[in-house]
């Protein structure tokens, strides 16, 4: 294992890096650039240097992405063509019956992103059973060069049946890959799982991003070439990293490569604390565990971690587009320190999900911005220090702040611009509310009884407000917290998933035709792992009641026990929806995970001193709770609840480099860190713990 490690991870705002050297941890933060490849390379060079080593001695590199998440969130990605059977080419417009807003009669579903002439039929059918008839190969070259007319630039296959059979896909892909010079991606090697919509739609989301991702990790691959740093290693959605070539053929692994690698972070946080109990309730029972809270420039990403691992789906959805693959379970919504601030048709302060980003920024980062941002908001009451300098290289403009708050003021009515930014703040601080509420309270858990971890820019700034809102008593500040992301790519397992459909009731499941798909799962995982002898295997199972139309996903061992399983399934569903059937059960799909696992680095936390800087004037009111009329804060009076003149008040500030292990602050307080900002509201204390963590919990007095 290197000792000299280094993890970037870029966000919209901000790149951060986080370098492992010899024992000790340097970070930095650079802004991001249009091509992300330049603003990775700055940060390594600028951590580098702080840390007075070439980028030559690096002996790892690992790296998170937002390429594949921008190019569908910005609907930028390839010109991309579908293949599918002939009489399903509308699948993916179709999709299901259900609708974005069950009561809104007027509800859109997002365009498809291949429309209907740049998707093409072929004259073949497979069935679970097998294949009833071949595809012509003449029919195959047709379609190729129907595909090459329509100038695509990747191109998706989709066939009926192919998780089951794929012979018929396979050989159209090969013919598309001999006539045309352009990736294509098959069903069967990006999702081998029944349901056609959900793998006509992972499978085009493949294709649309694939174009992008080989091209920036290319440019990667060959800047870091240039200066001898190690080949990157791409964080994927599962959590777990990969070689970039593997990404470059299965770019959908890489829709959540941010978010995963700051739940990873904190996971590896608490796991490396003394005390982990400092992360969650003491009185907690086996539910018990983290909320993972990470607020960055443009959204915030929330998560839960329960045992020590971070909570995994096998679906999800970006801008309304079914992905399933395995990644790590995160709730985001579009609210970041650049979240823009507007007022609605209804009067109604607003915050996001449209974002300042890098360039211009926020108005206070004087680089041509004029919309007030959450961070104006911030700067506004105190919680950002005048002369504050972002990443160490971003000086703040205070009167370009005070202006975009005065104008949104004036247009919601409201009295200025404090407490226009104290509406900025609490509608912001709803919103995030509402995500750790999905995330718990929706899925049967009482977010009283988790700690929350607080990382990203802007995420230790909010947490303890949020946290005051939703009765939780405790807030865990890494010390690596504004790059915690970076972080997490340190100490992230090399990961890699199989999955494949296998319908059958328990009761007719033959054990050894079972442990032989596991067989072949494994084999298959274990052939593409960077080092097989230290690599072990999970397998899990899809399992339901006869009837249901949808599955839960348990634990099983080899050889497969049905009997077990059924009760494994018997208890999740329990847990889930708080019964159990006396019904059939029927096994769906068999999954398998292969992990090669790191030791995650770490450091020694020796800083002290005289951490005091001075005071500053901030402005502390009510705590976000509900944030009031559903996250939205109307002009007059509801705006400027909790800014009375009563709630400024003189503030200490200190500096978090140098508070000495086992020291106490009472709140009100301010605590400056190298990447982010922790805000001490009344009522809260913090300690600072053995490893530089800073601990908030409420005040006994």
């Amino acid at each position: 294992m290197g000792t000299r490690r280094i993890g970037v991870d870029v966000g919209g705002t901000f790149t951060d890096v986080a370098l492992a050297l010899d024992g000790e941890l340097v970070t930095a933060k650079v802004p991001s650039t249009d091509d992300q490849s330049e603003g990775v390379m700055a940060g390594i060079e600028k951590a580098c240097a702080e840390a007075g080593i070439d980028p030559e001695s690096l002996e790892e590199f690992s790296h998170a992405m937002t390429v594949s998440v921008n190019a569908l969130l910005e609907e930028d990605g390839a010109r991309t063509g579908l293949v599918a059977t002939e009489g399903f080419r509308d699948v993916l417009e179709i999709g299901r019956q259900d609708r974005p807003s069950l009561y809104d009669l007027d509800a859109e579903k997002p365009a498809p992103l291949v429309p209907g002439r740049r998707r093409f039929e072929v004259d073949e059918r497979a069935t679970v059973e097998g294949i009833e008839r071949p595809v012509d190969d003449a029919d195959a070259r047709r379609v190729a060069a129907a595909l090459r007319e329509a100038d695509v630039e990747s191109v998706a296959v989709s066939l009926l049946h192919a998780y089951a059979h794929p012979e018929n896909e396979a050989r159209v892909a090969e013919v598309l890959r001999e006539e045309l010079d352009v990736p294509v991606s098959a069903s069967h090697e990006v999702l081998a799982e029944f349901r056609e919509y959900e793998r006509t739609s992972t499978t085009v989301v493949d294709a649309y991003v694939r174009p992008a991702i080989d091209r920036y990790v290319g440019r990667l691959t060959e800047r870091a070439r240039d200066r001898g740093v190690p080949q990157p290693r791409i964080m994927q959605a599962n959590g777990g990293i990969t070689d970039a070539d593997t990404v470059r053929r299965n770019a959908v692994t890489t829709v959540l490569s941010g978010p995963a690698a700051g739940v990873v972070g904190a996971s590896a946080m608490a796991a490396a604390s003394d005390n982990t109990t400092d992360l969650a309730d003491d009185d907690a029972d086996e539910e018990a565990g983290l909320v993972t809270f990470d607020m960055g420039g443009t959204s915030s990403d929330v998560s839960l971690v329960r045992d020590g691992a971070a909570a995994r789906t096998t679906e999800g959805a970006i801008d309304g587009r079914p992905i399933r693959t395995p990644m790590v379970d995160v709730e985001t919504v579009g609210a970041g320190g650049g979240s823009i601030a507007w007022i609605d048709a209804g009067g109604a302060l607003r915050i996001g999900p449209r974002s300042a980003g890098a360039d211009p920024g926020p108005a206070c980062y004087g680089k041509g911005g004029t919309e007030p941002t959450v961070t104006d908001a911030n700067l506004v009451l105190g919680y950002v220090g005048a002369s504050t300098s972002l990443g160490g290289e971003l000086s703040l403009d205070p009167d370009a702040a005070h202006d975009a708050l005065a104008e949104l003021a004036a247009e919601a009515g409201m009295d200025g611009p404090l407490a226009a930014a104290r509406g900025v703040h609490r509608v912001a601080n709803a919103n995030m509310t509402r995500a750790i509420r999905s995330v718990t309270v929706e899925r049967g858990y009482d977010p009283r009884r988790f700690g929350l971890v607080a990382f990203g820019g802007a995420g230790p700034m909010h947490a303890i407000a949020i946290a005051d809102g939703l009765d939780v008593s405790r807030v865990t500040i890494p010390r690596a917290s504004g790059v915690l992301s970076a972080y997490g790519l340190l100490a992230a397992d090399e990961k890699r998933d199989a999955v494949r459909t296998y319908q059958r009731p328990l009761s007719a499941v033959d054990s050894d035709d079972v442990d032989s798909v596991y067989a072949a799962l494994a084999e298959e995982l274990l052939s593409e792992v960077s080092d097989r002898d230290a690599a072990t295997v999970r397998f899990a199972a899809d399992l339901r009641y006869a009837g249901q139309s949808f599955e839960l996903t348990v634990d099983v061992e080899r050889p497969f026990d049905p009997a077990a399983a059924a009760e494994a399934f018997a208890a999740a569903h329990d847990a889930t929806y708080g019964y159990r059937a006396d019904e059939p059960v029927a096994l769906v799909n068999c999954r398998a995970t292969a992990t090669v696992s790191r030791s995650a680095p770490a450091f020694e936390y020796d800083a002290g001193g005289d951490a005091r800087k001075g005071t500053r004037e901030a402005a502390f009111g009510t705590p976000s709770g509900d944030g009031g009329a559903g996250g939205s804060v109307a002009g007059g009076d509801a705006a400027t609840d909790g800014a009375t003149a009563d709630a400024v008040r003189e503030t200490a500030v200190y500096d978090r480099t140098r508070l000495s292990a086992g020291e106490a602050i009472a709140g009100p307080a301010v605590v400056e860190g190298d990447e982010s900002t922790a805000v001490v509201p009344p009522g809260w204390d913090v300690r600072v713990r053995a490893d530089g963590a800073l601990v908030a919990e409420v005040s006994d007095e």
